[in-house]
């Protein structure tokens, strides 16, 4: 059993689905799991809807239409027969997406997104998977809230294992091509999500349920690369990763592997392939056992949008343990991810990322206890096997806020 992933760019239009149906005839269609993700940007298309539908109720049709007439454009592209019964398919998700907007009492952000965002799944899910029947490539599609069971944390849900474990070997014929959903799960009422960029780790649950023989992740690039190309020049393919190597970077916040992802693979020792959905005669770069890192090179992590903060006590005496325990609370009340730490006797500084938009209500939950500054929208580098030549790409022309370095790792935070 293999299983592939496609992101929003495999999906991006309508000549993207006709080349996701290339690879996979390239690649072989049995014995084949594929997850899918909304397609092109449409995820951050439904969270306007979120906002709108909460905040501004002025933009709501608006935003809906943008994501209906977004679909129906491929769909047009796809189906030569416009009363092809896909067009009722998506039609009757609209339908349902109004009667939640309609009948919903809720106004939990959280609740809200879960319930909303998860079409864009369900709609590329369902585009896909009649396209590759339109064209004799027979497959059964699988609604993930079904099978992947997780808890009611709203857009961070976590997995019920054994459950999820036996709904997926009772639904799943590991004979054929299933086409199912990423970054959703379920549980008794309603429908969750695993946080942003779940689609990979949706992948890793279904291998590990499963005991696949390997998981590929499809990209717009040829596997993963020591820096983001985007971002910088000269950049280098890694054709080997170690688990422990691949941890780290997600760890650190590399974009090409999803931190969740990679822990279950490894307890199975099931191989992970990111691999170019547009050069399929490369071989991409392959997570598994063995030497840390092939070649052995700087690699390079960007994290931006982050926001570098100092907390000191209010009478200026130490900061002790028992302060970065309350501090750590607080932290996790709030859903702040922290990417870097750094302390002295007097002053804790931390670089965290606002996922949820709760930093205002953490500043002003622990103000009364200690004096806290901040810095907002800093940029958070991460080099990983740093040498000289590596430092003085971030170093220049850079105001430099904070630094700290390990053995293997140097974190700069710079403004």
């Amino acid at each position: 059993m293999r299983v592939f992933k496609f992101g929003g760019a495999s999906v991006k239009d309508a000549a993207s689905v006709k080349n996701l149906a290339k690879v996979l005839k390239h690649e072989g269609v049995n014995d084949t799991l594929v997850i899918i993700s909304a397609m092109g940007k449409m995820t951050n298309a439904f969270e306007k809807i979120v906002a709108a539908y909460l905040y501004k109720k002025s933009d709501l049709e608006n935003s809906i239409e943008f994501v209906t007439s977004f679909h129906e454009i491929i769909l047009h592209a796809l189906f030569e027969n416009k009363n092809h019964n896909t067009f009722l398919k998506v039609e009757n998700l609209f339908e349902k997406l109004r009667f939640f907007l309609k009948e919903n009492k809720s106004v939990d952000y959280n609740y809200t997104y879960d319930q909303i965002v998860p079409f864009g799944e369900l709609l590329s899910t369902t585009i896909v998977s009649d396209y590759l029947l339109s064209i004799n490539i027979k497959n059964k599609w699988v609604d993930v809230r079904n099978i992947i069971k997780t808890d009611a944390s709203y857009r961070d849900a976590k997995v019920d294992w054994e459950l999820t474990e036996n709904k997926i070997n009772q639904n799943i014929d590991i004979s054929k091509l299933n086409i199912t959903q990423g970054f959703l799960g379920g549980n008794n009422e309603s429908t969750t999500t695993l946080s942003r960029e779940g689609s990979d780790f949706t992948a890793a649950i279904f291998a590990y349920c499963l005991n696949a023989e390997s998981v590929t992740i499809w990209k717009d690039v040829d596997g993963v690369l020591n820096a983001d190309p985007r971002k910088f020049d000269d950049t280098i393919l890694l054709k080997h990763i170690s688990y422990k190597e691949a941890i780290e970077m997600a760890f650190y916040g590399a974009s090409v592997i999803h931190p969740k992802t990679l822990k279950p693979l490894e307890n199975k020792l099931i191989p992970l392939k990111v691999r170019s959905f547009e050069n399929l005669n490369s071989e991409g770069t392959v997570v598994y056992k063995g030497e840390d890192m092939i070649p052995k090179v700087p690699c390079f992590i960007q994290k931006e949008n982050q926001i570098l903060v100092s907390i000191s006590a209010l009478d200026f005496s130490f900061i002790l343990e028992h302060n970065l325990s309350d501090i750590f609370q607080h932290l996790h009340k709030f859903k702040l991810k922290v990417n870097l730490i750094q302390n002295s006797a007097l002053s804790f500084s931390m670089c965290i990322e606002d996922r949820f938009n709760t930093f205002n209500d953490f500043y002003n939950n622990i103000r009364p206890k200690y004096k806290m500054v901040y810095n907002k929208n800093v940029t958070l580098f991460t080099i990983r096997h740093f040498d000289e030549a590596s430092l003085r790409k971030i170093d220049n022309n850079n105001k430099v806020l904070l630094r700290q370095t390990s053995r293997e790792t140097i974190q700069i935070v710079i403004e």
